[in-house]
Parts: structure tokens; sequence; C-alpha cells
């Protein structure tokens, strides 16, 4: 990826200068908030903290609060540029620590080379902050700095430098030695590079299994050999008695290559030397020190990965260190030792095997990742790495003696995934919810699509739903081999070769032959997947459809009301979206059916809508919206809500909704107490109906894109049986929400019907 110089200087420095900034995370808006936040209010905290040091965990930042500390004498590939120089990199570090693992960062340049001062200003920040992480300090400082700091603080130190790079490539090592069948206690390896990173790296792949003297060291100077008397405490542990004594020499015969270095200092020729199915490691940047398009065309065999994001097999840090803190902050480990080292390996290690997400592959523009020679690690950008990495390193601390606390590894996994978005957190809580219930099966009419296939292995497996997919279950199978998913357990039936063909018929008939349809046609339109499905769940061998992830809306919703309509007492169905924001969530309607409801099908929507929410466990508070507030304009827009409103007040008077209402009365609570009290809301609206479709449709979409919300929808309320249409185009974790919200929705339906 080619960066111009002039396009970096504008991204940090336009707008806000830098990076990052603080923000409060209580209220503070009145006089009030400032006595709670300042004095007199914050004394009371302090005095808890006085009793009793570990309540600053509960009043404080300090236990989600890392420092970012360096002196600035080795930045990237800058060298000792100096603290202040260095500062963009810090910042940088924050905005990564933030954006992968949730951790708030205090980025602190210390303005002396000398290690003393640095341990010193580190021992002095510990009343602050959870944890220090260690960056670009020179070697040998930085490892007497770690080892000190180590020695005399009770909060987790980790130098990035050091065993960020070890923990990622010990785990493509692991999995590269079990693509090419290499026992890792035989395997020789050769390391070019000396420094903090190098060093770290083979001790680490010591620990991992590799003997110590199958390692070759090479720095400046050529082979770290025993005869040279240049040699300071620490590559000292890596000396060897040999004759080799260039890097040339070192490869020959050797099975790995770790480059830690600098650029271009490996030839193709070099590599020729190597032994069969080579494991080459370039991992200098920004050029490393062979490209792999030059290695491979070398050695045809070999397996390489660098440090950049443009070829396969990137060893990125961030895969490491947001993570091993997030689990060491959360059982407040004393240190990060070994154990949980390894443990960030080794489940780094295993990720790299499980299944990828589409959304991982649409990041990095691919169709296809699958774990092999292309794919050792996982990709930076996936999600997942914070629910495997930090659990595997929380746990680790709790078994090794250095945790502060014991976790619930299942309760965490769950805090950890809210941590990537509440919207998460919403469809877990639904997910726990139908588990624990009898199983409802979900008909899936596209059945051959590979997001289809990938979905109903996900509800299978995690026990939300039993899937049944309908198509040609030859094409299905094919499918599910290119996608890397078996179709064990999981239903496949053909509507073609159905034994209920004439029964369907029949009752499709039945139902619309007064509507202009054959009995003819109806045999026919029992073949499409679509109306097979629902008459599947008209029939009771089936719980609800999910469907659209490639039909029009319009095309998956017409045959639904055909098949199985709107339920009883009601006359239209609407379509819902949930808006899942960082501390609430809110129901929007109608979305995505009618366009513009007289007062009868506004107060319909709001009923179902107000049904759905409360079978979702919430109490639904409902807003019928207007651009006006309870009469103050006077117009038939305004008027139409009004009825509407009128029409529930008499029809459901336990219901809590009134209007008509702006949208900031509706959610703003101060607004609506203390301006309009007489309201039947008894808090502010969770469930908002607008008064036509434009303006649903264009706040969803808006609140989605711009307002920092995840809407998860179209859901479809007011049919007969559980129907529910996707956006076209959905992607996988999509259909599994939508098909939580199905399930959910088939268990409030009542018993399931017999077949």
């Amino acid at each position: 990826m080619s960066i111009r110089r002039q396009e970096a200087l504008d991204y940090h420095s336009q707008g806000r200068p830098g990076k990052i900034q603080v923000s409060p995370t209580k209220p503070f808006k009145n006089q009030r908030d400032l006595s709670l936040a300042y004095t007199p209010g914050v004394a009371e905290p302090c005095r808890e903290i006085a009793g009793r040091p570990e309540e600053a965990y509960t009043y404080t930042a300090k236990g989600n609060l890392v420092a970012v500390v360096t002196n600035g004498t080795a930045v990237l590939g800058l060298g000792n540029i100096g603290p202040l120089a260095g500062k963009p990199v810090m910042e940088g570090k924050g905005i990564l620590f933030k954006a992968f693992a949730d951790i708030d960062v205090f980025d602190l340049e210390v303005g002396s080379e000398d290690p003393d001062d640095v341990i010193r200003f580190c021992q002095l920040l510990e009343p602050t902050v959870g944890g220090i992480n260690l960056e670009d300090i020179r070697s040998p400082d930085c490892f007497y700095i770690e080892a000190k700091l180590r020695e005399s603080l009770s909060i987790p130190v980790f130098h990035d430098d050091q065993h960020g790079t070890a923990i990622i490539s010990g785990a493509a090592l692991l999995n590269a030695l079990e693509l090419v069948a290499k026992d890792i206690g035989e395997v020789q390896v050769v390391f070019a590079g000396a420094g903090a990173a190098a060093i770290a790296t083979a001790e680490h792949y010591v620990q991992l299994g590799v003997k110590r003297e199958h390692i070759m060291m090479c720095d400046q100077k050529g082979v770290i050999s025993s005869e040279r008397a240049d040699l300071d405490q620490y590559k000292r542990r890596f000396a060897r008695r040999t004759e080799a004594r260039t890097l040339a020499d070192a490869l020959h015969g050797a099975d790995v290559f770790v480059g830690l270095s600098v650029a271009g200092i490996v030839s193709g020729d070099m590599l020729q030397g190597m032994a069969p199915w080579p494991i080459v490691f370039a991992l200098a940047n920004p050029t490393p020190e062979i490209m792999p398009d030059e290695a491979r065309r070398a050695r045809g065999d070999a397996i390489v990965a660098t440090g950049r994001s443009d070829f396969p097999n990137q060893v990125n840090n961030v895969l490491g260190f947001p993570f091993i803190f997030r689990g060491a902050l959360d059982v407040r480990a004393k240190k990060i030792n070994g154990e949980m080292e390894m443990a960030a390996t080794r489940a780094l290690a295993a990720l790299a095997k499980e299944e990828v997400p589409d959304s991982v592959m649409r990041a990095y523009g691919l169709e296809r990742l699958r774990f092999g020679p292309d794919y050792l690690i996982p990709k930076p950008f996936d999600p997942r790495v914070l629910l495997w990495v930090a659990p595997a390193v929380a746990w680790a601390a709790v078994g090794s003696g250095v945790a502060g606390r014991v976790i619930d590894l299942d309760e965490y996994r769950a805090q950890l995934d809210a941590r990537l978005g509440r919207a998460r957190e919403v469809m877990r809580g639904l997910s726990t919810r139908v588990q624990q219930q009898e199983t409802q099966r979900i008909v899936f009419p596209e059945g051959e699509d590979p997001r289809i296939l990938k979905a109903a292995r996900v509800l299978a497996d995690d026990g939300i739903a039993a899937p049944i997919l309908l198509g040609d279950p030859d094409v299905m199978r094919r499918q599910a081999d290119d996608a890397g998913v078996t179709l064990e357990d999981i239903a496949l039936a053909n509507p073609r070769a159905s034994a209920h063909l004439e029964t369907f018929a029949q009752e499709l008939w039945e139902r619309r032959r007064r509507k202009g349809i054959t009995l003819r046609e109806a045999r026919g339109r029992v073949l499409d997947p679509m109306y097979h499905a629902l008459l599947m769940l008209r029939a009771g061998h089936a719980d609800a459809v999910v469907a659209g992830v490639e039909m029009y809306y319009s095309d998956a919703i017409r045959p639904a009301l055909e098949v199985i309509g709107a339920r009883e007492g009601r006359r239209h169905v609407s379509g819902i979206y949930m808006l899942v924001f960082a501390q609430q969530t809110l129901f929007f309607a109608d979305c995505t059916v009618n366009i513009d409801p007289d007062a009868d099908t506004l107060a319909e929507i709001a009923s179902a809508t107000a049904e759905f929410v409360g079978r979702l466990g919430i109490e639904p508070r409902v807003a019928m919206l207007s651009f006006s507030n309870f009469g103050s304009v006077r117009h038939p827009a305004a008027g139409k809500v009004q009825q509407a409103v009128a029409l529930l007040h008499a029809r459901e008077p336990n219901l809590q909704v009134d209007g008509e209402m702006q949208a900031d009365t509706a959610v703003v609570e101060r607004i609506l107490t203390k301006t309009y009290p007489f309201s039947k809301l008894r808090g502010p609206a969770n469930v908002l109906i607008f008064p036509n479709l434009d303006a649903a449709n264009i706040c969803y979409k808006l609140l989605d894109r711009v307002g920092g919300a995840q809407a998860i929808g179209p859901i479809l309320v007011g049919m007969a049986q559980p129907v529910h249409v996707l956006q076209r185009g959905s992607e996988v974790n999509d259909i599994v929400n939508m098909a939580v919200i199905a399930a959910v929705d088939a268990l409030e339906h009542g018993r399931r019907p017999t077949a």
C-alpha cells in the first residue's frame, strides 16, 4: 500500500491535531453533575479507596488504563529520533488499544535516555494505570528496563517490540510446521537480527519447543558464534560453536528463516540452500529482507510471511498487545508472564484453523480464506481475536497465580462480545434465550447460497435453531464444500422431490383461487422454494421462514402475504428496525412496508410493534412521532397521528403510548416529564412510530450510517406466523441475527403445531 507523505501529514494535522482525545464517561451537563464529578461528591470514592486500595478499580478508570511509555531511542524504522518525534507513534498505539480492545491509553514520552530514569518514571505511574506498555526503547536498555519493572511493580508490564513479534510469529511458526509436517524439536532456525525483537522471539521459540542449540543468530557482524568476544549477555545465550560466519552460511540446510533486521539482505540464491519446504519469515518493515515473490521464485515450496498488509501472512503486533492487555487487566494481573504469552500464541494458532467470517474476507477484498500456506494466522481486523486471545491470556494468568481475581470464562466471553458492540450484546441475550428453549425449525428457501449455508452451520453449532435448507441437495453440498462448511445434522430438502407437493398445491389454490390463481398455476408455484417454505410453515413442518438474501424485498414479502397473511385481528404487516446505540436500543416502525399509512394503520403498526418488543422481554414505551407536540400545530398530518393515538388509548388502555410528539420530546426524559407531565409514557420512549415510510426509512438509514447506531432488521411484524425477510445482499452475521429473532418470534407464537 502506497502512502504519500502529504497524505500522512494531513491525516495527523487536519481538524483537531493528533489522533487521540480524552472523553468523559459520565454525564456532565449541569451543576449537580459538576458536584458529583468533582467537589464535594468526589470525596466519597476517595475515602473508599483510602480505606481499601483495591476499590480504585471500582471507582476510577485505572482498571482500563494503560500507559504507553517510550524514550524515543528506537522508533519504528527511524532509530533514535527522541521522545517528542516519537509521540505520533505512541498516539497511534493508543488508537490501536482502543479500537481493538476498548482499552484507554495515556501516551507518555520520557525525556531521558538513561534506563534508570525510565524505570523510576514508570514506577511512579503505578497508582495511575492498570498496566504499562513499553515501546520503541533501544536494545539492550529495553531488556534491563522491562526486567526491573516486572520485578518491582504489581501491574502488568509488556515491551511490545520484544514480545509482540515473538507471540504472533510463534503462532505462525506452529501452523507452518504443521503444514509442512516438521517436528518443532528438530527444525533448524536462523535469525537475521539480534536486537530486542529477535532475542525475545528466539526465547519464545525455545519455550514453544525449538531447541536452543538449533537456533543460529546473525547480527551486523555475521553469525553469533561462541568464538566472538564482543557479545553482550543477551546475545551470548544464542552463541553457537559453528564454522558458519555469514547469513548465507547459516541458511544452508536451515528449515526456518526469521528476519528481524533490514531490507534486502537475503537473495533468492541464499534460499536455495535451505531444507525442503522452508519457512521464510521476512519481517523487516516496511521492506522485508526478501520480497515474497522473489522468495517464491527461488523456492516454490516456501511458506512466506512478512510484516506487510499487502501480502499473505502478515505478522502484525496488533494481533497481540491489545488482547494480551485486555485479558491481563480484566483479571487484575500483577504481571504478564510466559504462560500468558504462550496462551496468546496458541490461541492465535488455533483461531487460524476456524472458518473465516465473510466480514473479514470482505474487509481484505478476498473471496476465500482458509487455513493453509497463505493463511497461517488470523487477519488483524478479525473481531474474533478479542474473543479468543483475551480469555486465553486471562485464564493463563489465573492458572499461573498472577491474577488478582478469578473469572467465569463464559461470562467473560459474553462481556468481551459486548465490547465489540452493543448490538452483539443484545443479540447474545436473545440467542441465550432461544438456546434454553425448545429448538425451533427455521426453513431457508435460498439454501444453495453460500451465506445461508454458513449461517445454518452457525445456528446448528450454537444450538440456536434447527435449519432446513431448500434447494438441490447436490448443489448445496458442492457449495458447502467450496465454502468449507459441513452440512452434518442440517436438514436438506428439495422442493421438487417433496412428498407434499399436491397437498401444498391444493392448500395454495384454496387460499388464492378467488384471487385469480388456477390449480395448475398453484402446482407450479409450490415448486418455487419461497412458496414451498411458506407452505411448510403453514402445514407445521417448520416454525419460521427466513428469506430474502438474494431477493428484492417486495418479491419476498408478496408470497408471504399470499400464503401466510396477516394475523387474525390485523389487516396490515409492517417492518421494524432495531437501532442499537451504545447506551440504549430503539425500535423504529414502519420502515419497509406501508408508504403513507392512515390513522387506523398507524395504530395497528404501533400495536404490532409494541407486541413484538414485549415478546423480547422489553417493556414498550411507544411515541407516535410528528412535527407537532400534543396539538401545538394544527395540520392534517399531525391530526392523523392524533387520531391514531386516540384509537390506541381506546383499544389498548394499558399500553404506554402517547403523542403526537416531536422526536426529541420522545427520547429526552427531561422534556417529556417537565414540559408534558400528563404524558402516558413513564420514561423516554423506546418505540418510535413514524408518520410515514419516508420519515422512518430516512431516519434509520441516517442513524445507521452516520449516527453511530447499528441497525438490525427489517423485522416483519403482524404476520399470522413467523416470516422474516432479509435485506437483499445480507451477510452471514445478518442472517444469523434474523434467524435468532425468528426463533424468538416462533417461541412466542405458541407451541409447535403437529405436522
